[in-house]
């Protein structure tokens, strides 16, 4: 397998959009930020952006575009979201319809696609400081997990936030928690560390989302909001139509992390 790691976003996306790379993005193009992808019809627009603004810690808007564009001309010029992501999901009445490769064939004049802020963003970050991040180890997918933490509604949109989990060592949560909540921009800091079933988790070794992962002796599980969410929500209030990303296969965007740093 290839090591993407420090390669360019416009390289790999390039490769995604040829069938090059299908599988999670968790690791490539460190330094650079990813993002997770709704993309909706333009009468549903409103009411999602008005949703992220009110949860966004789970939703923090990176970029929105124009009504059928399909380039993210701030974050990441020359691309083509409906090329770009190497896995999407498309949602028909709260139903998962499919997976795809590309959208080509599904593409909507009215589609409007909202990128969202990612927590892999700030897993570069723990990288340089030698924290592990033990999906990016094992080469898997983060877990991910529906909560019991309600969003804010707005609109017709409303459910449950979804968290990432990382197990971090007890003598580095601190650090972990500076290092994330210099990064609002990609959901920040924690919400939640040690025992999952307080947040409506019962079996963290069954992620909703993503695969498992060991959690040693020494460890707690830390948990953050997680761009996932909209899929959670997508099956809760059923709209006619909404596409994301797989969980775990991102677009990455030509912009810095250290744009998205605060401190």
């Amino acid at each position: 397998m290839i090591d993407l790691s420090f390669s360019k976003p416009f390289e790999v996306r390039k490769m995604i959009r040829r069938g090059e790379i299908q599988g999670p993005t968790a690791g490539m193009c460190r330094g650079y930020v990813q993002g997770n992808l709704v993309i909706l019809p333009k009468n549903l627009a409103y009411d999602f952006l008005l949703f992220a603004q009110r949860n966004p810690k789970a939703c923090p808007i990176l970029e929105v575009t124009d009504e059928g564009h399909r380039e993210l001309k701030t974050i990441a010029t020359g691309s083509d979201i409906s090329t770009d992501i190497p896995k999407y999901r498309v949602y028909k009445n709260g139903k998962l319809e499919g997976e795809y490769g590309d959208l080509k064939s599904i593409w909507r004049d009215d589609f409007v696609s909202f990128i969202l802020g990612c927590s892999f963003t700030f897993e570069s970050a723990l990288l340089d400081e030698g924290i592990e991040v033990r999906h990016i180890t094992n080469k898997s997918n983060v877990p991910m997990y529906i909560t019991n933490i309600e969003c804010k509604p707005a609109g017709i949109f409303s459910g449950p936030t979804v968290v990432s989990m990382r197990p971090i060592p007890l003598d580095k949560v601190s650090k972990v928690v500076q290092i994330t909540s210099r990064y609002p921009g990609v959901h920040g800091a924690p919400i939640h560390m040690g025992d999952s079933k307080i947040i409506g988790i019962n079996d963290i070794n069954k992620p909703d989302f993503g695969d498992p992962v060991e959690i040693k002796d020494g460890e707690i599980p830390v948990f953050w909001p997680c761009g996932v969410t909209p899929q959670a929500v997508a099956m809760k209030v059923k709209p006619e139509i909404i596409i994301t990303h797989a969980p775990g296969h991102m677009f990455i965007t030509d912009m810095k992390n250290h744009e998205l740093a605060v401190l």
